[in-house]
Protein backbone atom coordinates (compact mmCIF):
# COMPACT_ATOMS: atom_id res chain seq x y z
CA UNK A 1 0.00 0.00 0.00
CA UNK A 2 1.71 3.18 -1.20
CA UNK A 3 0.34 6.00 0.92
CA UNK A 4 3.53 7.38 2.47
CA UNK A 5 5.49 10.49 1.60
CA UNK A 6 7.13 8.76 -1.35
CA UNK A 7 3.88 7.56 -2.89
CA UNK A 8 3.74 10.63 -5.18
CA UNK A 9 6.35 11.53 -7.81
CA UNK A 10 8.99 14.02 -6.67
CA UNK A 11 9.12 17.32 -8.52
CA UNK A 12 12.83 17.61 -9.32
CA UNK A 13 12.23 21.05 -10.86
CA UNK A 14 10.75 22.62 -7.72
CA UNK A 15 12.54 25.72 -6.48
CA UNK A 16 14.88 25.12 -3.57
CA UNK A 17 14.27 28.68 -2.39
CA UNK A 18 10.47 28.63 -2.37
CA UNK A 19 8.99 30.65 0.48
CA UNK A 20 5.47 30.79 1.85
CA UNK A 21 3.33 33.54 0.38
CA UNK A 22 0.98 35.68 2.43
CA UNK A 23 -2.05 37.70 1.40
CA UNK A 24 -1.24 41.37 0.89
CA UNK A 25 -3.15 43.76 3.16
CA UNK A 26 -3.11 47.54 2.98
CA UNK A 27 -1.54 48.95 6.17
CA UNK A 28 -4.18 51.61 6.74
CA UNK A 29 -4.11 53.69 9.92
CA UNK A 30 -6.02 52.05 12.74
CA UNK A 31 -5.70 48.49 11.41
CA UNK A 32 -5.19 46.16 14.39
CA UNK A 33 -2.33 43.71 13.93
CA UNK A 34 -0.41 41.25 16.07
CA UNK A 35 3.37 41.01 15.81
CA UNK A 36 4.03 37.26 15.74
CA UNK A 37 7.51 37.39 17.27
CA UNK A 38 6.39 38.98 20.55
CA UNK A 39 2.58 38.78 20.62
CA UNK A 40 2.26 42.56 20.84
CA UNK A 41 -1.15 43.71 19.59
CA UNK A 42 -1.71 47.25 18.42
CA UNK A 43 -3.14 49.62 15.85
CA UNK A 44 -1.05 50.87 12.93
CA UNK A 45 -0.27 54.57 13.40
CA UNK A 46 2.47 54.87 10.77
CA UNK A 47 3.63 52.77 7.84
CA UNK A 48 6.62 52.86 5.52
CA UNK A 49 7.97 49.91 3.55
CA UNK A 50 10.98 49.81 5.90
CA UNK A 51 9.19 50.51 9.17
CA UNK A 52 5.71 50.14 10.66
CA UNK A 53 4.72 51.69 13.97
CA UNK A 54 1.95 50.06 16.01
CA UNK A 55 0.50 51.52 19.19
CA UNK A 56 -0.66 49.10 21.87
CA UNK A 57 -3.63 49.68 24.17
CA UNK A 58 -1.39 51.38 26.73
CA UNK A 59 -0.34 54.03 24.21
CA UNK A 60 3.17 52.59 23.74
CA UNK A 61 4.57 52.67 20.20
CA UNK A 62 6.48 49.72 18.72
CA UNK A 63 8.62 50.29 15.61
CA UNK A 64 9.03 47.10 13.59
CA UNK A 65 10.31 46.07 10.15
CA UNK A 66 7.22 44.88 8.22
CA UNK A 67 8.52 41.61 6.77
CA UNK A 68 5.99 39.44 4.98
CA UNK A 69 4.29 37.11 7.44
CA UNK A 70 5.61 38.99 10.49
CA UNK A 71 2.13 40.27 11.39
CA UNK A 72 -1.24 38.62 11.81
CA UNK A 73 -4.71 40.01 11.26
CA UNK A 74 -7.62 38.00 12.70
CA UNK A 75 -5.15 35.22 13.48
CA UNK A 76 -3.79 34.86 9.94
CA UNK A 77 -0.28 35.91 8.77
CA UNK A 78 -0.31 38.71 6.21
CA UNK A 79 2.03 40.87 4.15
CA UNK A 80 1.54 44.54 4.95
CA UNK A 81 1.63 46.90 2.00
CA UNK A 82 1.56 50.66 1.53
CA UNK A 83 -2.06 51.79 1.09
CA UNK A 84 -2.87 52.97 -2.42
CA UNK A 85 -4.26 56.24 -1.05
CA UNK A 86 -3.02 56.87 2.48
CA UNK A 87 -5.65 58.45 4.67
CA UNK A 88 -4.76 61.84 6.09
CA UNK A 89 -7.06 61.58 9.07
CA UNK A 90 -5.64 61.89 12.57
CA UNK A 91 -5.55 58.94 14.92
CA UNK A 92 -8.38 59.19 17.46
CA UNK A 93 -8.74 57.59 20.87
CA UNK A 94 -11.40 55.70 22.78
CA UNK A 95 -12.86 56.66 26.15
CA UNK A 96 -10.17 54.56 27.85
CA UNK A 97 -7.34 56.37 26.04
CA UNK A 98 -6.62 53.53 23.61
CA UNK A 99 -6.26 54.09 19.87
CA UNK A 100 -9.68 54.03 18.22
CA UNK A 101 -9.41 51.26 15.64
CA UNK A 102 -12.90 51.71 14.22
CA UNK A 103 -15.36 48.94 13.48
CA UNK A 104 -13.18 45.97 14.38
CA UNK A 105 -15.05 42.67 14.93
CA UNK A 106 -15.08 41.57 18.57
CA UNK A 107 -12.69 38.79 19.46
CA UNK A 108 -14.21 35.46 20.48
CA UNK A 109 -14.65 35.57 24.25
CA UNK A 110 -11.75 34.31 26.31
CA UNK A 111 -12.22 31.80 29.11
CA UNK A 112 -10.80 34.41 31.48
CA UNK A 113 -13.26 36.77 33.14
CA UNK A 114 -13.49 40.01 35.10
CA UNK A 115 -15.93 40.04 38.01
CA UNK A 116 -17.42 43.23 39.48
CA UNK A 117 -19.72 43.64 42.46
CA UNK A 118 -22.79 45.11 40.79
CA UNK A 119 -24.59 46.56 37.80
CA UNK A 120 -23.27 50.10 38.22
CA UNK A 121 -19.66 48.88 38.24
CA UNK A 122 -20.32 46.90 35.06
CA UNK A 123 -22.00 49.84 33.33
CA UNK A 124 -19.14 52.22 34.14
CA UNK A 125 -16.52 49.77 32.89
CA UNK A 126 -18.53 49.17 29.71
CA UNK A 127 -18.79 52.89 29.01
CA UNK A 128 -15.08 53.61 29.44
CA UNK A 129 -13.39 50.32 28.53
CA UNK A 130 -16.05 48.58 26.43
CA UNK A 131 -14.22 48.90 23.10
CA UNK A 132 -10.98 47.57 24.60
CA UNK A 133 -12.79 44.63 26.17
CA UNK A 134 -14.49 43.63 22.93
CA UNK A 135 -11.20 43.76 21.00
CA UNK A 136 -9.53 41.70 23.72
CA UNK A 137 -12.44 39.25 24.05
CA UNK A 138 -12.97 39.88 27.77
CA UNK A 139 -16.38 39.38 29.41
CA UNK A 140 -17.32 41.33 32.54
CA UNK A 141 -19.70 39.54 34.92
CA UNK A 142 -21.65 40.85 37.92
CA UNK A 143 -21.30 39.21 41.31
CA UNK A 144 -24.42 40.90 42.76
CA UNK A 145 -22.61 41.08 46.08
CA UNK A 146 -19.40 39.53 47.30
CA UNK A 147 -20.61 36.97 49.83
CA UNK A 148 -18.87 33.57 49.63
CA UNK A 149 -16.29 35.03 47.25
CA UNK A 150 -13.70 32.33 47.97
CA UNK A 151 -16.24 29.58 47.17
CA UNK A 152 -17.19 31.28 43.91
CA UNK A 153 -13.56 31.52 42.90
CA UNK A 154 -13.04 27.83 43.66
CA UNK A 155 -16.04 26.90 41.51
CA UNK A 156 -14.67 29.01 38.65
CA UNK A 157 -11.52 26.80 38.67
CA UNK A 158 -8.97 29.41 37.57
CA UNK A 159 -5.86 28.23 35.76
CA UNK A 160 -3.49 29.48 33.03
CA UNK A 161 -5.66 30.60 30.12
CA UNK A 162 -8.67 30.82 32.45
CA UNK A 163 -7.68 33.70 34.66
CA UNK A 164 -9.96 35.66 36.93
CA UNK A 165 -9.79 39.37 37.75
CA UNK A 166 -12.00 40.76 40.51
CA UNK A 167 -12.80 44.44 41.12
CA UNK A 168 -13.99 45.31 44.64
CA UNK A 169 -15.42 48.51 46.08
CA UNK A 170 -14.01 49.92 49.34
CA UNK A 171 -10.85 47.81 49.24
CA UNK A 172 -9.17 49.44 52.24
CA UNK A 173 -7.47 48.04 55.32
CA UNK A 174 -9.94 46.58 57.78
CA UNK A 175 -12.93 46.50 55.42
CA UNK A 176 -15.02 43.42 54.76
CA UNK A 177 -13.79 43.52 51.16
CA UNK A 178 -10.15 43.44 52.22
CA UNK A 179 -10.78 40.44 54.48
CA UNK A 180 -12.51 38.55 51.66
CA UNK A 181 -9.66 39.38 49.30
CA UNK A 182 -7.02 38.24 51.79
CA UNK A 183 -8.65 34.81 51.95
CA UNK A 184 -7.95 34.20 48.25
CA UNK A 185 -4.42 33.29 47.18
CA UNK A 186 -4.16 31.88 43.66
CA UNK A 187 -1.62 32.67 40.91
CA UNK A 188 -4.36 32.99 38.30
CA UNK A 189 -6.59 35.29 40.35
CA UNK A 190 -5.98 39.02 40.76
CA UNK A 191 -8.10 41.16 43.06
CA UNK A 192 -7.92 44.93 42.72
CA UNK A 193 -10.20 47.66 43.91
CA UNK A 194 -10.68 51.28 44.81
CA UNK A 195 -11.05 52.95 48.21
CA UNK A 196 -14.51 54.41 47.61
CA UNK A 197 -17.61 53.22 49.45
CA UNK A 198 -19.43 52.89 46.13
CA UNK A 199 -18.44 53.10 42.48
CA UNK A 200 -20.45 56.33 42.21
CA UNK A 201 -17.62 58.04 44.06
CA UNK A 202 -15.07 56.81 41.50
CA UNK A 203 -16.37 59.55 39.20
CA UNK A 204 -14.42 62.74 39.89
CA UNK A 205 -16.23 65.62 41.64
CA UNK A 206 -15.21 67.87 38.73
CA UNK A 207 -17.06 65.63 36.25
CA UNK A 208 -20.14 65.71 38.48
CA UNK A 209 -19.90 69.48 38.86
CA UNK A 210 -19.23 69.63 42.61
CA UNK A 211 -16.28 70.64 44.80
CA UNK A 212 -16.13 67.27 46.57
CA UNK A 213 -18.31 64.28 47.31
CA UNK A 214 -20.37 64.90 50.46
CA UNK A 215 -19.39 63.12 53.67
CA UNK A 216 -22.22 60.83 54.76
CA UNK A 217 -22.62 60.21 58.53
CA UNK A 218 -22.01 56.71 59.88
CA UNK A 219 -25.24 54.74 60.11
CA UNK A 220 -26.80 56.42 57.05
CA UNK A 221 -27.03 54.43 53.83
CA UNK A 222 -24.39 56.01 51.62
CA UNK A 223 -26.43 56.21 48.42
CA UNK A 224 -29.46 57.54 50.29
CA UNK A 225 -27.31 60.18 51.92
CA UNK A 226 -25.74 61.20 48.61
CA UNK A 227 -29.10 61.60 46.90
CA UNK A 228 -30.41 63.63 49.84
CA UNK A 229 -27.40 65.94 49.62
CA UNK A 230 -28.31 66.56 45.97
CA UNK A 231 -31.97 67.05 46.97
CA UNK A 232 -32.86 64.14 44.71
CA UNK A 233 -35.92 62.07 45.64
CA UNK A 234 -36.12 59.61 42.75
CA UNK A 235 -34.86 56.06 42.29
CA UNK A 236 -31.13 55.38 42.83
CA UNK A 237 -30.90 53.80 39.39
CA UNK A 238 -32.16 56.97 37.74
CA UNK A 239 -29.70 59.08 39.75
CA UNK A 240 -26.89 56.77 38.69
CA UNK A 241 -27.80 57.27 35.04
CA UNK A 242 -27.26 60.99 35.50
CA UNK A 243 -23.85 60.36 37.09
CA UNK A 244 -22.88 57.88 34.40
CA UNK A 245 -23.68 60.45 31.72
CA UNK A 246 -20.94 62.65 33.22
CA UNK A 247 -18.25 59.96 32.89
CA UNK A 248 -17.24 60.28 29.25
CA UNK A 249 -13.67 58.98 29.49
CA UNK A 250 -11.02 57.76 31.90
CA UNK A 251 -10.22 61.42 32.61
CA UNK A 252 -13.55 61.67 34.44
CA UNK A 253 -12.60 58.86 36.82
CA UNK A 254 -10.39 58.84 39.90
CA UNK A 255 -6.95 57.35 39.28
CA UNK A 256 -7.36 54.42 41.74
CA UNK A 257 -10.35 53.23 39.69
CA UNK A 258 -8.51 53.62 36.37
CA UNK A 259 -5.43 51.81 37.64
CA UNK A 260 -7.46 48.97 39.15
CA UNK A 261 -9.35 48.26 35.93
CA UNK A 262 -6.28 48.54 33.71
CA UNK A 263 -4.40 46.04 35.89
CA UNK A 264 -7.28 43.56 35.62
CA UNK A 265 -7.45 43.86 31.83
CA UNK A 266 -3.70 43.30 31.56
CA UNK A 267 -3.93 40.28 33.87
CA UNK A 268 -6.77 38.44 32.13
CA UNK A 269 -5.48 39.05 28.61
CA UNK A 270 -2.28 37.06 29.19
CA UNK A 271 -2.68 34.02 26.96
CA UNK A 272 -1.99 30.53 28.23
CA UNK A 273 1.51 29.23 27.42
CA UNK A 274 1.61 27.41 24.11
Amino acid sequence: MNDGILSEPIDLNASRNSRPSYPAVAATLGTVVEYRATGVVGAIVSFKPQRVVIRDRHGRDHSITPRDGAFMIDGKPVALRQPAAPAATEVTFTASGSVDVGAVPARIARASRIWVEGLHDAELIEKVWGEDLRIEGVVVEQLDGMDDLADRVARFQPRPGRRLGILLDHLVEGSKESREAAAINHPDVLITGHPYVDVWQAITPKAVGIEAWPTIPMGTDWKTGIMASFNYHGHPGAFWKQLLARANSYRDLEQPMVGAVERLIDFVTVDAPG
